[in-house]
């Protein structure tokens, strides 16, 4: 772990760990090569014109990723975290100075089993901000949790579903790709599966999917960085067809070449 490329004390991590504000990117490193580097730096930009008004250095940002990821095993997981450690909670709309943690962790080995949801009615503060404020989702994780499921699938007021704690979901219906039309972070592996899906000629689309119609469809799959994409095998007890064709978008994600970081 470490702060602008120097080991982080205690202290430096105060303002994370209380106040929370803060918007990260996570990216599965693989000999220095990233899948969708680019949309990655995109993210981080975005994000901290969003929370700080203020650009972010992406030389610098990649720079002490790779300071990082040469550091231990690949394929290794790699998280960049920019917060303020000076930030003062009763006066946030101060002027803030963004710094760059980079924290990482092992790839995760063989490939997860197919993921069973259960849905829980939430959603994110400014979900199409990656931020650090985890509180909710990992709440919403851990009842699902309790109630029998591996993970939660978050539906809206209105019965729509949205994302999960840390993906997206894509629905197969007539041989293509639907992805929920309803607020939720715009994922970068989604949008890698999005290129993927063209480049095998397989239609997407976006539309509301009510949380009741979930089940009724031809599949289901999650997509993370450090997953890729994984199937769906149950919403809420009510298993779900196995496709070929997710397991063709699987194969397809997996081949696809990672940029230099």
């Amino acid at each position: 772990m470490e702060l602008n490329g120097h080991p982080v004390g205690t202290g430096e991590l105060a303002s994370l760990a209380l106040y929370g504000y803060g918007h990260f990117t996570t990216m599965l490193v693989d000999d220095l090569r990233v899948r969708g580097i680019d949309l990655h730096m995109e993210r981080l930009s975005r994000d901290c014109r969003a929370l700080f008004g203020t650009g972010l250095d992406l030389s610098r940002v990649r720079e002490l990723a790779r300071r990082s990821a040469r550091a231990h095993p690949s394929p290794s997981v790699v998280r960049v975290t920019v917060f303020d450690p000076h930030m003062d909670l009763g006066r946030p709309s101060a002027r803030q100075l963004p710094h760059i943690l980079v924290t990482t962790r092992p790839a995760p080995g063989a490939a997860p089993p197919p993921v069973r949801l259960g849905t829980r009615r939430f959603a994110r503060d400014t979900p199409r901000v990656k931020s650090t404020g985890l509180f909710g989702a990992v709440h919403q994780r851990r009842a699902a949790q309790l109630e029998g499921h591996d993970d939660a699938l978050f539906t809206g007021v209105d019965g729509r579903v949205s994302e999960g704690p840390t993906w997206n979901i894509g629905f197969l219906d007539g041989g293509g790709i639907v992805w929920p039309q309803a607020p939720c972070l715009p994922g970068v592996t989604t949008q890698l599966v999005e290129r993927v899906a063209g480049e095998l000629g397989v239609p997407v689309s976006t539309r509301p999917v009510a949380a009741a119609a979930s089940t009724r469809t031809a599949g289901a799959f999650v997509t993370n960085a450090t997953t890729g994409v994984r199937p769906v095998a149950a919403i809420d007890g009510v298993h779900l067809p196995q496709s070929a064709l997710v397991r063709k978008l699987a194969a397809a994600y997996s081949a696809l070449p990672g940029e230099p970081l």
